[in-house]
């Protein structure tokens, strides 16, 4: 495409130096479709290894392409070519570039990451960058043959037929196990939510054109249309034992398709030709939901970023609440501090720790970037890490000031009426689950500290089961989002349950044994002793009664002997990010109202 500028746009240097970053942003997303298109194959021949293995890799995409296209950069040019008015110049040539292209708003970021990799922290905020949105997003169309959404009109063949037709047009390479059954039982779901109410004339089904695949599931993501009537709804596609494809089941209610995109998950793999579009139609989903997470769940982590900042610097201008040390019991690796009206919070890592604690400012930023490159299975919120990130001075509380001077000097730094913050992570602001539990026992609340408990154990054992040990297992390392899930924050302990010895304490070997203050047997650096996790958790009868009723096998040595050898064997565990009885295949238990024998007899 040829793109005709004003005079003034007269630096052969800028335009080359504009097209060098574009072609690195289009290398960046042309692998990036490649390997969502990659996930489809995976999911057909059931290869789940190789699916996470790839999501990994896929994460890693973005940087090494920032990194390839600044070192063209810097191989190619001196610095005294690139003057200010050279890059003033870039950006309007990459502006240019910009028409007509399916994912400017991603570019646009591509661009900033770049420039900040080559310009000092200065010019962060100024005329070089895309401080804001140059490139309008709205109505871009998809040159591929497939639309971002396809409509349906039931009306026209019935609603059975409809939906055998939308399941079909997404071309599984696998045969499904009674495709009429599924779908008899999702239309009749669609009737229930619709209620008594006639078909429209423009009754309608819209799905987007992509599936949406995570771990050992597919996801149809749509929306049904009946008059002024608009019901989001998501179809989740899973294999059965038999690798035959089953539809799981039919999730209508907003706040459970909210917890599918719950920023404690991994991201999605969607081929998006026009990622806007995605969003768009996942937002008129989800109204509530920031467009930032939206592009972060759909794998565009980078772009979600920006967006983010964006909105924080938004919130920054237009609230006057201090900024100040996060409730809670302090840790001895994290400062971590917040703004009561903005919800998320601020972690920055000290510079060194006390004792107990045997690790290092690298070894902990090592663990993040661990849980950023994992399945995190609804139970391990996921993190934005930032650099140089400015705050006023003037809204800095003086303690928190204080108290980042004295134990992480080397991240903090002054320059007249800002505080600069050289690294630190943002995470979504969660109530610490030991100020949950104890106030729901101040309250004589029972059902709520037994609530609490039961999400703690099956946090942990969904991490178990994702082959993650969270190592320091307090309460206080552990939130309760806003929908009452319980979720692992505290990653500076964390290992790999394949890396773990988990042991029973043998027994003493005579009365000096049994009496010492000190362990008698050794102990190496990856051994686990589940039977002393009472000693610190359980001292709470309340907490202890329920604990024993749900979760008394966390105690047990066998039961992580038994999923580690299941992981080590490869199995790759179901972790459904819905609740089981909203499956079409669930069958309740059964209840006895005499013993099971008696019942039997």
């Amino acid at each position: 495409m040829t793109v005709a500028f004003p005079k003034l746009l007269s630096s052969q240097i800028a335009f080359d130096i504009a097209r060098t970053i574009l072609d690195g942003f289009d290398k960046h997303y042309r692998l990036f479709r490649a390997t969502s298109l990659d996930a489809k194959r995976h999911f057909e021949r059931g290869a789940w290894q190789l699916q996470q293995t790839r999501l990994r890799e896929r994460i890693a995409f973005y940087d090494k392409r920032v990194v390839e296209c600044v070192a063209i950069l810097e191989d190619e040019y001196e610095d005294g070519e690139l003057t200010d008015a050279v890059w003033r110049e870039v950006k309007l040539h990459y502006i240019g570039l910009l028409t007509d292209h399916k994912q400017p708003e991603l570019a646009e970021t591509f661009f900033n990451s770049v420039c900040c990799k080559i310009l000092h922290r200065a010019y962060f905020h100024n005329d070089f960058i895309f401080v804001r949105p140059v490139i309008s997003t709205e109505y871009i169309e998809t040159t591929d043959q497939t639309p971002t959404y396809r409509v349906y009109y039931p009306v026209r063949d019935g609603l059975h037929t409809t939906l055998k037709r939308m399941v079909a047009d997404y071309q599984l390479d696998c045969p499904f196990a009674d495709l009429d059954r599924d779908v008899s039982q999702i239309e009749l779901r669609l009737q229930q939510m619709f209620g008594a109410a006639q078909p429209e004339l423009n009754q309608q089904i819209q799905v987007l054109s992509s599936l949406f695949y995570r771990n050992k599931g597919a996801y149809i993501v749509g929306r049904g249309i009946n008059g002024h009537r608009e019901i989001p709804f998501v179809i989740p596609v899973l294999h059965n034992r038999k690798r035959e494809l089953v539809l799981d089941t039919v999730l209508f209610d907003p706040a459970m398709i909210t917890v599918l995109f719950s920023f404690t998950r991994a991201y999605f793999m969607v081929d998006m030709e026009v990622p806007s579009g995605y969003v768009q139609f996942v937002r008129s989903m989800l109204p509530k939901k920031p467009r930032s997470e939206i592009y972060t769940m759909l794998g565009l982590q980078k772009h979600g970023k920006s967006l983010f900042y964006r909105d924080y610097l938004q919130h920054l201008k237009h609230s006057s609440d201090r900024i100040e040390i996060a409730p809670g019991i302090k840790g001895l690796v994290m400062v971590v501090f917040a703004m009561p009206s903005f919800p998320y919070v601020f972690k920055v890592i000290k510079d060194a720790f006390p004792p107990p604690k045997e690790t290092t400012p690298a070894l902990v930023r090592e663990k993040y970037v661990l849980v950023k490159n994992h399945d995190r299975v609804g139970r391990m919120a996921d993190t934005l890490e930032y650099s140089d990130v400015a705050f006023p001075r003037a809204r800095f509380d003086d303690d928190l000031l204080a108290e980042l001077k004295l134990v992480a000097p080397s991240l903090i730094e002054e320059e007249g009426d800002t505080i600069i913050v050289h690294h630190m992570y943002i995470e979504r602001r969660m109530i610490p689950l030991n100020i949950w539990l104890g106030n729901a026992e101040k309250c004589g609340d029972e059902a709520a500290v037994e609530h609490g408990i039961l999400e703690y154990g099956n946090a942990i054992k969904e991490l178990i089961r994702a082959n993650i040990f969270p190592g320091d297992m307090l309460y206080k390392n552990f939130g309760v989002t806003r929908h009452g899930r319980v979720v692992f924050y505290d990653y500076d302990e964390i290992e790999y349950i394949t890396d773990c010895h988990f042991r029973t304490i043998p027994l003493p070997r005579n009365e000096e044994d049994e009496m010492s203050a000190e362990p008698w047997y050794p102990i190496g650096k990856y051994d686990v002793f589940p039977e002393q996790f009472g000693t610190f958790l359980l001292g709470n009868p309340t907490v202890r009664k329920y604990f024993m009723k749900h979760h008394a096998d966390l105690l047990t040595a066998a039961y992580w002997q038994g999923h580690k050898q299941r992981i080590l064997d490869g199995h790759v565990d179901d972790v459904f990010p819905y609740p089981q009885e909203l499956r079409f295949s669930y069958k309740p238990p059964i209840s006895f109202t005499t013993t099971p024998a008696a019942h039997a007899a």
